[in-house]
């Protein structure tokens, strides 16, 4: 047992047993904590159009939401902020709700808008703040109807008995969701699992390549083994997504037009996310995987997915903007569901990749082509395998 225990191979994997727990819950605690601490950071639109005691409930409101509040945009206006994501409901007071509160055969309605597109956490509560904001309208003006009631002590009882009944469902909502989801939770997370399924392998696929180039550099020359990897990279790039793109349309198609525009884009993705994990590969060799970890863990909140980044804590909303996982997941939401700014998203996919990609050209630049450990290395595991 004492040899056992002394075996390097048995150290590193207690290593890697501590060091994984030791990363995932420091990663994870720290990046869940922003629920609910950074629920004011979302926000929220409320378009006021009516004009006689509208005023009076947005400041009502104001005072009662836990969000960031914007009140100055025109009803288009905060329609292009829900799509791109901007702002994460948009409360609706049309021009005729005091009219419709006071009159007795009127019901008044306030609309609500919400982008589907968007993280769970958001939608849900945003669902449940329009329930709660219709439940709590409803309940004063019946209070106050009952109020009046009350103190009206001449009113027959059957007439008291229509006016407290004409004040039910006073006040009802309208919940327009915009760029609804397929009913399943695994369209929800689709996004996410693309994206992750793809990092995770380029991740493994970097460790393996970059040790291959190390050995093959010496037959073929330092930058023609470098550029000819990069061949080889384009086209698993081009080839590997059909494989998870395909698993996702046998549960649930889109038509062929959304399935070449999700591979276009897991072809960049997987592209860049080999350059973006070969960085620490080309620096560090196989110990390159220790800084890759944590950064994959990190991708698990820094991609949007379960967070909005107004809702992530610094580190966090940092990564999302250095790596590739946050584009990918975007985009693969506004190609299945709808959303803006693919623009922007797509040119920072492309950044992050063509960054990387520079990143490693000086890397290898100043790595001497005699690797004799790193061979040795390489040489070891082919044995291994």
């Amino acid at each position: 047992m004492k040899s056992i225990l002394k075996n390097k191979g048995v150290i590193a994997g207690i290593f890697m047993i501590v060091l994984y727990q030791i990363l995932m819950l420091t990663i994870f605690m720290s990046g869940y904590s922003a629920i609910p601490k950074n629920v004011p950071q979302l926000t929220v639109a409320i378009v006021n159009e009516d004009t006689q005691s509208g005023a009076s409930f947005v400041e009502n409101l104001e005072k009662q939401l836990p969000f960031n509040i914007i009140t100055d945009d025109s009803l288009e206006e905060a329609k292009v902020g829900l799509e791109d994501r901007n702002i994460h409901m948009v409360i609706h007071i049309p021009a005729d709700f005091t009219k419709n509160l006071s009159a007795q055969d009127a019901h008044a309605q306030l609309d609500y808008l919400i982008n589907e597109s968007n993280p769970t956490t958001v939608t849900s509560m945003m669902k449940t703040v329009s329930t709660e904001i219709t439940a709590g309208l409803q309940a004063q003006v019946q209070s106050q109807s009952f109020e009046g009631v009350l103190n009206s002590m001449q009113v027959p009882a059957d007439q008291s008995k229509q006016i407290v009944e004409a004040t039910m469902g006073k006040v009802s909502s309208n919940l327009v969701m915009t760029n609804p989801q397929p009913a399943g939770m695994q369209n929800q997370m689709a996004p996410m699992f693309i994206t992750m399924a793809l990092y995770v392998g380029a991740m493994i696929y970097s460790m393996q390549s970059v040790g291959g180039l190390r050995s093959l550099q010496h037959q073929m020359g330092k930058w023609k083994a470098f550029f000819s990897l990069r061949m080889v990279n384009l086209l698993i790039s081009l080839i590997a997504p059909l494989i998870a793109i395909g698993i996702y349309y046998m549960v649930q198609g889109y038509g062929m037009e959304t399935f070449m525009k999700l591979w276009l884009l897991h072809s960049v993705q997987l592209f860049v996310c080999i350059e973006f994990t070969s960085i620490f590969i080309m620096l560090l060799g196989q110990g390159g995987m220790l800084l890759n970890l944590p950064i994959l863990l990190s991708q698990t909140i820094a991609n949007g997915t379960t967070l909005p980044p107004e809702m992530m804590p610094g580190y966090f909303k940092f990564m999302s903007h250095i790596t590739p996982m946050f584009y990918s997941t975007h985009l693969d939401y506004n190609i299945l569901f709808g959303g803006g700014k693919s623009f922007d998203y797509g040119i920072g996919l492309a950044l992050v990749g063509l960054a990387a990609f520079a990143i490693n050209i000086v890397i290898h630049h100043f790595k001497s082509a005699r690797q004799p450990d790193a061979v040795k290395e390489t040489v070891q595991q082919s044995v291994m395998v």
